[in-house]
């Protein structure tokens, strides 16, 4: 069955392209699907922009757009395990995130179907012979483009709302994860939309997402990924002057003072470092320890890292799979040559495993480096892999610098059982998010992006709504006469 769907049909590439998608764990070919171009992209963005000026979906009443929502989140809970399946050899990770992941779209897609019509706006007392209105009106065609580490869950946070609002779009996951967002776009059919709202392109980001962020007819282009594709989008929309939302990772600290249940600041500085095999924008990769406890902290760091079960996601004894691509598994490999030749101390890990079961995937033992300092690469620049970094501190004004010295924001910790301190450093932090005494959960209700070079704009929450609405203000004269300000 063909892998695009443009203007309510499921359709293969005009030029015929297809592309492998491979399975992580052991390099085999899951299967092969349909490569766009951009002449694919044209026709999706055009099949978008009939559909959104037709208001077949915008002219909806918002409850109505609501419904279908709610629709598409049953059907993902009645899915949940085949998708989940498909998510896990997809990515690699564990069948257990998997599960997880399924479940938050599922709320992703809940909770924008609640809040779609809580705000309808606000009536200004200007004057008795006015009506003075200000409203929140869909954006209209979207570019939406999504990463390939969590390829189904972020897709979610971009599609849920941008349907909330009444908008229509053309979506594009990464070319080497495809494969759960086709399912869930499937669903979104089934749910019931009118043609050209729904529209998927597959394929490699410089060639179908380039074509996306410039094409005429975008009005919003929403992207998750890399910081430097991200500037590359904002020059190609600043042509057309469009609206952009970026979430471009992070390079995380988590801070662990010398006060704090070191046990339980254990457990989640693994669970920070090392889910998904590091594979995700907030993970808490550097990692700053109080100097009274340092150097227990990362003895028993170590030893833990080098007992984390590497294997097939779909066995439930892994603990953590491998790298999405042999490709991003070279880049990961060269960060761990910068933090040898750095001066760093590598505590444990740094190599691919030698078992002869994951020879043939894409895996690298979790990695521990000590002694770092804040200017070393492997500090400051999102390795996107299982390697943590460690860096000591003496107190809390001294943590909180560290901390802040990035060109990222994106999201942070704090472990101290004192609750003023968690409270002064949770606020004197430049991150959008920051966990006190816990790491990584986040709500649909909660607003979800970064400071500095994290990125522009919110996803989640009332903001991650208002990502995709404009504001319009209607004045209305009741008592329109003459204004009398021209005599002549």
């Amino acid at each position: 069955m063909p892998e695009l769907f443009i203007d309510g049909e499921w359709v293969r590439a005009v030029a015929g392209g297809r592309r492998d998608v491979v399975n992580p764990f052991d390099a085999t070919v899951l299967t092969t699907v349909d490569d766009a171009d951009e002449t694919d992209v044209d026709h999706a963005v055009r099949a978008a922009r009939r559909a959104f000026d037709s208001g077949a979906w915008s002219g909806l009443p918002t409850r109505a757009r609501a419904d279908v929502l709610y629709r598409v989140h049953r059907y993902l809970l009645r899915d949940k395990e085949e998708i989940a399946r498909t998510e896990t050899l997809d990515t690699g990770k564990t069948l257990a995130e998997s599960r997880i992941d399924v479940e938050d779209v599922a709320n992703a897609f809940r909770y924008f179907a609640e809040i779609a019509d809580k705000d309808g706006g606000r009536v200004l007392d200007v004057g008795s012979d006015v009506l003075s209105r200000v409203v929140h009106q869909p954006v209209g065609v979207c570019a939406l483009i999504a990463p390939w580490n969590y390829p189904l869950l972020q897709a979610s946070w971009k599609v849920a709302p941008a349907l909330a609002a009444g908008n229509t779009f053309v979506l594009k996951p990464s070319e080497t994860t495809p494969l759960s967002t086709v399912r869930m776009i499937r669903l979104i059919v089934e749910a019931g939309v009118p043609p050209g709202v729904v529209n998927l392109v597959l394929g490699a980001g410089d060639v179908v997402g380039a074509a996306m962020t410039a094409h005429p007819e975008v009005d919003l282009v929403s992207f998750t990924g890399g910081l430097a594709t991200g500037r590359r989008i904002m020059a190609s929309a600043a042509d057309g002057v469009k609206t952009v939302a970026l979430e471009l990772g992070g390079k995380n600290p988590n801070i662990v003072f010398d006060d704090c249940d070191a046990d339980a600041a254990l457990d989640y500085a693994l669970d920070a470092a090392f889910l998904h095999s590091g594979q995700v924008c907030s993970a808490g990769s550097r990692l700053l320890v109080q100097e009274g406890i340092h150097d227990r902290f990362v003895k028993k760091l170590a030893e833990r890292a080098a007992r984390i079960r590497l294997g097939d996601g779909l066995l439930p004894e892994t603990e953590s799979g491998p790298l999405s691509s042999a490709e991003h598994r070279g880049k990961v490999e060269e960060y761990l040559k910068t933090g040898r030749a750095e001066g760093a101390t590598l505590v444990t890990g740094g190599r691919r495993p030698e078992t002869a079961e994951l020879s043939r995937g894409f895996f690298l033992q979790p990695t521990v480096f000590a002694n770092c300092d804040r200017s070393m690469r492997i500090v400051q620049e999102e390795i996107f892999g299982p390697v943590v970094t460690v860096e000591r501190f003496a107190g809390e004004e001294d943590a909180v610098a560290l901390a802040n010295d990035t060109r990222y924001g994106l999201a942070g910790g704090v472990w101290t059982s004192e609750a003023s301190r968690a409270q002064r450093v949770a606020n004197a932090l430049r991150h959008g998010t920051v966990w006190i005494n816990d790491f990584h959960p986040y709500v649909p209700q909660a607003e979800w992006g970064g400071f500095g070079r994290s990125g522009i704009g919110r996803e989640l929450g009332v903001a991650g709504l208002r990502e995709y609405q404009e504001t319009k203000h209607i004045y209305q004269n009741l008592a329109p006469a003459p204004s009398g300000w021209f005599k002549g």
